[in-house]
Parts: structure tokens; C-alpha cells; sequence
């Protein structure tokens, strides 16, 4: 390894060991040999909250940590320890013997390495401001107004994460903040939940050791005090703790988490998520790669959120239960023929009109569902509040799902009863009948549930229909096509399509005319 110096001389250094960083360690380290001296060097930099037990005693290093962590800086304290070349020699040894172990490895080779860390020189301390990326303010508000909570998880310093917290709007100037005492025993943790429980509208900062004192006492205690608070930060944060207030959240909100991270150090809490955001940004893309959505800006969550999250979770609402009602329509009618008919074991559709009507007759404009939006994304953008509506669970739910099954018994019914009653004397072709109503009452179905028209819907809407005139072209032993084109069927045919689709035409005029969406 060469370095230049200030003085623009090179040096030659071999590097003889290093001690990659780990979150819990939070230091790491190298061992050097100067080519020119053969001097042996230990340098070490790490955390303050590690490395002021490994330095050489002084009086001012954590008041400097301290007070760059009071102006939103992270820091990190460097350190250096000379060695002999007996020294060397002796822990390298040791080193190599702990590294060739078969039983707790990691453990041998970290007490070994822990024989060097003590009495080192203190050579600095850094401070590097962690600049915030563009729109990350805005982007906190409107998750905010949308009803999402945010919680903040780092391995700041406590000042370092309030520093942040208010800078990035996470905690509002107007909102007070509630920084929990550290605790260790129990009887501190009650006291302290105690006096925050006066103070639950005050944002909560928290160390990690403490909250893990907390959790192990009054587990549901504090996590119904914390859920009630606008946004809770906590700090000093290992990648364990994170993955376990996950789990946590997830156990004891039943609401479905995210997690977003842009280092390493959060891989664990992303995997833990219900949806895993990983940020590519210059820490790498560790965090990236383990989540289940990459991004490059933090800004953009909102937009995954507010309206790619929105059209994933109505369309697979609307096509989930029109699949159900497409299935079950054709399913209340052969029960319908099989009662009429004594129970006999008789399809009602035989072969290819079924698979047809699985897929060419309807399979694209009903799967084209997907394309469907209720409002415009600019609108999604502007009006977050517009996300509480999803958080209710209302598109979803056990009432829509019962009002498709009951749409479909009524249709289904409708279709079947009335083609026996009004082609008594036709009913040789009951299934010719019966199917031209089903295959027009699906494409209806599709036109009322759909908000906003896309051209490939009316493409296969289109194509639908062109597919079912071919069938009565090359299927002639099932459908007549002199009698389909006969005015007592068109008649009648009319009358069962209106009778299974006119209610339902009425009902969504009257629900937008009375009860129109919050959007409208």
C-alpha cells in the first residue's frame, strides 16, 4: 500500500491483518508494516461509545463526540497502538490458532483479537455530516398525511438521531419530544413508562439497550404507549434489534410493516418486513438486493406506496373477486339445470364451450382488469389522504366478498330460470341461450366494474365478441344460428340480459349518485 504524505513524499506500507468491521463489534481494524522502518503499526478507528474504552484515558473525547453529535454529525474515533516485532509474532500465533479452530471460531479469533485493543494513542476524532437526499422532508409529510407511520431505526448517537429526526421533518418543530431515560432493571423501566404515559403525544426517542429492557418486562405495555406516540426514533440501534421491533410491530399491530435501508447493517430488518424497500445509494447495495423493491431516492417510496401501492391492491381486489363471481355464475346455473332436471348428471356445457368460456370469450377483458385506475396518479400524489380509504380494508373485505357471491347466485339464477320460462317451447337450444346471456352478462360485468377505460380493454372487449360470432360459424352442433338471428330470440334474449345486468346498472348509478367515492 502507498500513501502520499502533505509533504508529497510516497510511503510504503504492507498490510499484514485486517479486522473487517461488523455491527457488533462497530470497529474495525488493520495492522501495517512500514517498508522503509519496519515499524509495526495497529490502527484501529471504531465507534465512541467502543473506542473511549480502548484509548488511553483523556478528559475530553466524549464531550467532542458529544457535541458533534449536537449538530447532526457522525462520528468516528481513530486510534493506534505500535507493536514489536515479538509482539507481532506472538499474536499472529495466537491468531492463526484461533482461525484453524473447529468449535466457536469467531469467538477465539475475536478474544484474540481483543489482547491488542487497549492503552492505544488517540489520534482523532471525525465528524461527517450525514446529508439528507433530496425531497426526503416532503416525502416524510406526506407518508405522514397519509396515515402511515414511520419509525426511525439507526445506530446514532441519541443526539445524532434527534438531530436528524427534526431536521427531516420526521418529528415536527410544533411536536415535543420525549427522550426515555436509559434504563437496566425493571422497576426503572415501570418509572419511565410511567412518566412517558403522561407525555403520550410527545414523539419518543429511545435507546436500544432500553427498549430491549422494556420489551422484556412490559412488552405489551410499551408497544401500546409507542403506537399511540406521532414517531418514535430509536438509537444505538444493532442490526438484530432492528429485525426484532419488526417482528414486534408486526405481532402486535397487525398491520402489514415496511422497511426501508441502504446499508448492510439492514438487511435483517428489510427480510423481516412484510415489503422490503432497499435504497441503492453509495453505502452499496447489499440493502438492495435482499428487498423486495429497489429504489434510488427515498422520495420515491411515495410513489411506490401511494400509487403503485394503491393500483396493486384495488386491482387484485377487483379481479380477485370477479374471478371468483366469473367461476361461480356458470357453477349456480348447472345447479339450476341439475335441479330442474331431477338431479341428473348432465353438463350443462359440454367440452369446448367450457374451456372457451374460461378463455377466449372472457379471459382477456376480465385479466385486462389490471389496468384499471380510479384516480390519476397527480391526484394520488397531491391528496396522500386518499390512502387512509385502503387502510380500512373496505375494497377487500368480507362484505364485498359476500356481495360478489350474491351478485353471482342473482345472476346466475336470473339467466337460468328465465331461459326455461320464456323458451319453453325453444328449449332445445337452452344452451345456445343461456350461454350467449353469459358471455354478454361477463362483458357487461366488466364495463360496470371498470373506473377508467384503457384502449386494450376495448380491444378485448371487441375481440370477445368477435371470438363468440366465430364459434357460431365453426360450432354449429351448438349454437343454430337461424335461430339466433330469429326476432322472438333477439327479443328474448334482451329481455334476460337486462333482467341479470339492469339491477346492477341501477345500483351503481344510485351508490355514485348518493354515496360517491372520496375521490370523486
Amino acid at each position: 500500500m502507498r500513501l502520499r504524505t502533505p509533504s508529497g513524499e510516497i510511503e510504503e506500507f504492507e498490510v499484514l491483518l485486517i479486522f473487517p468491521f461488523t455491527s457488533e463489534s462497530k470497529r474495525m481494524g488493520i495492522i501495517l508494516k512500514d517498508t522503509a522502518t519496519g515499524e509495526i503499526s495497529f490502527v484501529m478507528k471504531g465507534a465512541d461509545v467502543v473506542m473511549v474504552n480502548i484509548v488511553q484515558y483523556n478528559d475530553w473525547l466524549e464531550e467532542e463526540c458529544d457535541n458533534m453529535a449536537r449538530e447532526g454529525l457522525r462520528t468516528l474515533v481513530v486510534a493506534r497502538k505500535t507493536l514489536t516485532q515479538d509482539q507481532y509474532d506472538d499474536f499472529e500465533r495466537r491468531f492463526n490458532e484461533a482461525k484453524l479452530s473447529i468449535h466457536d471460531r469467531a469467538r477465539q479469533m475475536r478474544q484474540v483479537q481483543i489482547t491488542l485493543e487497549g492503552d492505544m494513542q488517540l489520534l482523532c476524532v471525525t465528524g461527517v455530516e450525514d446529508k439528507l437526499q433530496d425531497n426526503v422532508r416532503t416525502s416524510l409529510e406526506l407518508l405522514a398525511n397519509a396515515g402511515i407511520k414511520v419509525w426511525m431505526l439507526t445506530g446514532d448517537k441519541l443526539e445524532t438521531a434527534t438531530n436528524i429526526a427534526i431536521s427531516s421533518r420526521l418529528v415536527s418543530r410544533m411536536t415535543p419530544i420525549y427522550q426515555f431515560k436509559p434504563v437496566k432493571t425493571r422497576t426503572e423501566a415501570h418509572n419511565e413508562l410511567n412518566n412517558f404515559r403522561k407525555h403520550n403525544e410527545n414523539a419518543l426517542v429511545i435507546l436500544g439497550d432500553s427498549l430491549e429492557t422494556c420489551l422484556e418486562h412490559y412488552e405489551q405495555e410499551f408497544v401500546d404507549l409507542s403506537m399511540i406516540a406521532p414517531a418514535v426514533v430509536v438509537c444505538r440501534c444493532s442490526p438484530t434489534q432492528k429485525a426484532s421491533i419488526v417482528h414486534l410491530i408486526k405481532k402486535h399491530s397487525s398491520k402489514p410493516v415496511a422497511a426501508i435501508g441502504d446499508g448492510g447493517n439492514d438487511v435483517s430488518m428489510i427480510q423481516a418486513a412484510d415489503a422490503g424497500i432497499g435504497i441503492v445509494g453509495k453505502e452499496g447495495k447489499q440493502a438492495s438486493l435482499a428487498a423486495d423493491f429497489s429504489i434510488t431516492q427515498f422520495s420515491f417510496v411515495c410513489r411506490l406506496l401511494l400509487w403503485h401501492g394503491r393500483n396493486s391492491y384495488k386491482r387484485c381486489a377487483s379481479l380477485s373477486q370477479f374471478i371468483i363471481h366469473r367461476g361461480l355464475i356458470i357453477s349456480v346455473m348447472q345447479a339450476i339445470f341439475s335441479a330442474v332436471f331431477f338431479f341428473v348428471s348432465i353438463s350443462l356445457y359440454q367440452g369446448i364451450l367450457l374451456i372457451g368460456y374460461s378463455s377466449f370469450f372472457t379471459m382477456g377483458p376480465v385479466f385486462l382488469l389490471v389496468l384499471d385506475v380510479d384516480v390519476e396518479a397527480k391526484i394520488a400524489m397531491m391528496y396522500p389522504e386518499l390512502y387512509k380509504e385502503l387502510q380500512k380494508g373496505r375494497v377487500l373485505s368480507y362484505k364485498t366478498f359476500f356481495m360478489w357471491i350474491l351478485i353471482s347466485v342473482y345472476q346466475g339464477a336470473a339467466i337460468m330460470y328465465l331461459a326455461i320460462l320464456l323458451f319453453k317451447e325453444d328449449f332445445i337450444h337452452v344452451i345456445a341461450i343461456t350461454f350467449t346471456v353469459l358471455i354478454v352478462t361477463e362483458l357487461l360485468m366488466v364495463i360496470v366494474t371498470v373506473r377508467t377505460w384503457h384502449w386494450l380493454m376495448a380491444v378485448a372487449q371487441i375481440f370477445s365478441l368477435g371470438c363468440y360470432f366465430l364459434a357460431l360459424v365453426f360450432l354449429p352442433s351448438y349454437f343454430d344460428p337461424e335461430f339466433l338471428t330469429s326476432p322472438n330470440f333477439l327479443i328474448k334474449f334482451l329481455a334476460l340480459t337486462a333482467a341479470s345486468c339492469l339491477p346492477l346498472f341501477i345500483m351503481k348509478y344510485l351508490r355514485k349518485r348518493f354515496a360517491p367515492p372520496i375521490y370523486a
